[in-house]
């Protein structure tokens, strides 16, 4: 199974970090954040990874390379605009083939074990689902019984963590341009297409300075 790393976001609210830094460079206690993906993907066997980029892409080419410190294969998919979340994956995949990949975004901080994901996908996409961060409170999906539907109120909900497994049918009937990733999953769960697991572990979406901050914490001796 091949990867791919979401990283073409320009980082608005990391700002003064992300106006010479493209988001997936920001380092977390001195690492970049991209360098915490790539590695546990390695770990998991993963060896072909995909990465996507608009603001400042050319320094993630540049710092990564061709991935072999990492023991990884690494290709990049460059986009002269930024193309959204299904714009960008619908756009890279002749780079990720015809099976099922895993997705990942690029600014989240996790210990999730990538290796959970390499089972057979049932349908059109599988989904890590945590609980509902302080900044989202009302969550994206809610989970019953392995199966993800459109969250509702006065249900239980979770959110999406930026983890995925999908089928390449998922964009069957798409165009090249911008669009969301969101519309394509709520119409496949609409089907029972998408399956869906809750991870109880640490993940931090590092959308801000606090939030990167907290994933620094994350990070000190005996946390």
């Amino acid at each position: 199974m091949k990867a791919m790393i979401l990283a073409a976001g320009k980082g608005e609210r990391l700002r003064p970090l992300t106006l010479h830094t493209p988001k997936p460079l920001v380092r977390v206690a001195g690492v970049p954040l991209i360098e915490y993906h790539l590695r546990a993907l390695a770990a998991a066997g993963f060896s072909e990874v995909v990465i996507n980029h608009a603001w400042l892409g050319q320094q993630i080419e540049e710092h990564l390379g061709e991935g072999a410190r990492f023991g990884l294969s690494l290709r990049y998919s460059a986009e002269g605009e930024p193309l959204e979340t299904g714009g960008g994956i619908f756009r890279a995949l002749p780079l990720l083939g015809e099976e099922p990949f895993l997705v990942v975004n690029g600014d989240i901080f996790t210990d999730y074990s990538f290796a959970e994901l390499s089972r057979p996908l049932a349908g059109l996409a599988h989904l890590v689902l945590v609980d509902n961060p302080a900044h989202h409170p009302v969550g994206d999906f809610r989970l019953d019984r392995g199966q993800v539907a459109d969250a509702q109120a006065g249900q239980p909900s979770l959110t999406y963590s930026g983890i995925a497994v999908l089928s390449p049918s998922l964009f069957a009937g798409c165009q090249p341009g911008a669009f969301k990733l969101a519309p394509l999953l709520r119409a496949a769960m609409a089907e029972a297409q998408v399956t869906g697991e809750r991870f109880a572990g640490r993940w931090v979406d590092v959308g801000s300075h606090e939030r990167l901050a907290e994933a620094e914490q994350l990070l000190e001796p005996g946390r």
